[in-house]
């Protein structure tokens, strides 16, 4: 797989809004995180370890903060968004509904912090 940026540049326009936004709000919090891979998909790296990705699936768009505390850290924050789904390390949307950027702030610190620590 490429960077990032060739991941966004092959989004069909009707997900690339909502994919590139949790890119941005990443960027803002990690303002030094770069782009490489984690687990071998597009991601945004600081220090070495893979910050967050996302990915559209056949059904979803996928964001994977690669923690499972991290999304653990945001599930009462989306609890009340309907169509968002929660697995172990993965949050599912649809780009129709985004996720809200104060969800996505508090993820990116949460992983941040993790990989500080």
């Amino acid at each position: 797989m490429g960077t990032v940026d060739d991941l966004l540049a092959g989004l069909d326009p009707g997900d690339r809004p909502s994919v590139e936004r949790i890119y941005e709000i990443a960027r803002e919090q990690v303002p030094d995180a770069e782009q490489g891979l984690g687990y071998g998909m597009p991601a945004l790296v600081h220090r070495g370890k893979p910050l967050v990705s996302v990915m559209r699936a056949k059904k979803h768009i996928g964001v994977y903060p690669f923690s499972p505390a991290a999304v653990s850290a945001v599930a009462d924050a989306l609890a009340e968004h309907p169509g968002i789904g929660l697995d172990k390390g993965t949050i599912r949307y649809q780009p129709e509904h985004p996720l809200p950027d104060a969800v996505v702030r508090a993820l990116v610190r949460a992983r941040q912090a993790q990989i500080e620590a």
